[in-house]
């Protein structure tokens, strides 16, 4: 069975159901657990990360500290992979789950809770009493930055605040994660210097464009941005006049000192899915072509722009995206990226014309992990009376994809690598 649990409701063509098969192969291929099972190898005391050895001999002890929503998967999978090695470790997860000798910490997402400041001081606290002769894996996946909070003056409700406005703003990954790394004691390469003199191998469950410093916030990568780009982005979008917050950005570890005895290794990213996902469609008689893996621009543009190009292929083709759109807040309803993508191509969308754009954790910030859109569901919406453009106007695509059925169910995957989308024309 696969990840989406009401794929039998939505294929209701054989354009659907090819759709919703390629999805499932990128879902497949991401599989943290599996992924890190095929990946990691451990045998006479050789740890091999992917192609990268670290011999375990050199140390007295071994801790796993996984950060983000693979790190619940990834932590069952290296309890498996380094058995009587492993000394202990500490997971902090959006997912419920309970492992061997690693603790289990359960975040808040998206926004941080006072529990998230409890765990994150665990996860110092552990690093910091490392020594020489110990060796930490290190699991950092998206999710990261919200679970890692660690303010020095500020408080949980305050850079909650703070996000939200950014959000509002319509500012990117980059220039949120920016703010982030400098409001907090454990991103842009803080857990890296508490870590330091051990030696540690970070794997970097990448679901953001770009620089692995911006994952998560960059704890386990010396950080190239300031307390002065922090300010820059806040005057910007006028943050703390929006939010009434006078906000004093914190600066990150600086000295080489605390990276070298830091590995971060690129370990999973979008690339990974839509190679499963071309190669899927081939196999279904579609010609196949990755478009990018870094699509950034206001979601429901990009949805439009990606249904007009569409018009444009041959007939028996799939045209794969990645990446992470944005969507600038100004009504008050409720959805995501992907559900806003779909909601920018419905208008477009032609005859024997789909596109299918979901979140690969499964949640595009509601309990839907995303959405799809064809001529059935113009019919359905036609049908209800229903008049898209006003579900826009109101950032309220939610309610709109509730009504008309089309959105995707997956619950929480376990993986993270961006949105993906599939427009597929039979």
């Amino acid at each position: 069975m696969g990840k989406i649990t009401n794929f039998k409701e939505l294929a209701t063509t054989d354009l659907r159901k090819a759709a919703l098969e390629i999805a499932e192969a990128g879902f497949e291929a991401i599989d943290t657990e599996k992924y890190v099972k095929k990946e990691v190898v451990l045998k006479e005391n050789i740890l091999t990360v992917k192609g990268r050895e670290f011999d375990l001999t050199r140390f007295e002890r071994v801790f796993f500290v996984g950060v983000g929503k693979c790190a619940l998967e990834a932590g069952r999978a290296f309890e498996n992979i380094l058995g009587k090695k492993l000394f202990g470790g500490i997971v902090l997860d959006v997912h419920e789950g309970n492992l061997g000798k690693i603790k289990t910490f359960t975040g808040a997402a998206p926004f941080p809770e006072p529990r998230n400041i409890d765990a994150t001081a665990e996860i110092i606290k552990l690093l910091s009493s490392l020594a020489e002769k110990d060796f930490v894996v290190f699991v950092i996946s998206g999710g990261g930055s919200t679970l890692l909070c660690q303010p020095k003056e500020l408080v949980c409700q305050d850079e909650k605040d703070i996000l939200q406005a950014l959000f509002r703003a319509g500012a990117n990954i980059e220039e949120t994660n920016t703010v982030r790394k400098h409001l907090s004691l454990a991103r842009g390469g803080h857990l890296a210097a508490y870590a330091y003199p051990a030696t540690s191998v970070a794997l970097i469950f990448s679901d953001v464009r770009g620089s692995i410093e911006f994952v998560a916030s960059g704890p386990t990568v010396k950080d190239t941005t300031t307390v002065e780009d922090a300010r820059l982005v806040l005057e910007k979008y006028g943050i703390e006049k929006s939010t009434g917050l006078k906000i004093e950005p914190l600066e990150t570890p600086k000295g080489n000192i605390f990276f070298e005895k830091m590995a971060n290794i690129v370990f999973m990213d979008n690339i990974t899915a839509l190679s499963a996902m071309s190669e899927k469609a081939k196999d279904l008689g579609f010609d196949s072509d990755i478009h990018t893996n870094v699509l950034e621009g206001e979601a429901r543009d990009k949805g439009k722009e990606i249904a007009i190009n569409l018009h444009k292929t041959d007939k028996k083709t799939a045209v794969l995206y990645g990446g992470e759109t944005t969507v600038c807040v100004k009504g008050k309803g409720k959805g995501g990226r992907n559900q806003e993508v779909v909601m920018g191509a419905l208008g477009e969308v032609g005859e024997g014309e789909l596109i299918l754009s979901f979140a690969s954790d499964g949640r595009d910030n509601t309990d839907f992990a995303g959405a799809l859109c064809d001529k059935i569901t113009n019919e359905k919406s036609a049908k209800l009376g229903l008049k898209p453009e006003e579900f826009l106007k109101n950032n309220d695509s939610y309610a709109f994809f509730k009504e008309v059925g089309d959105y995707v169910l997956t619950g929480d995957t376990g993986s993270n690598v961006s949105d993906l989308i599939i427009a597929i024309k039979e």
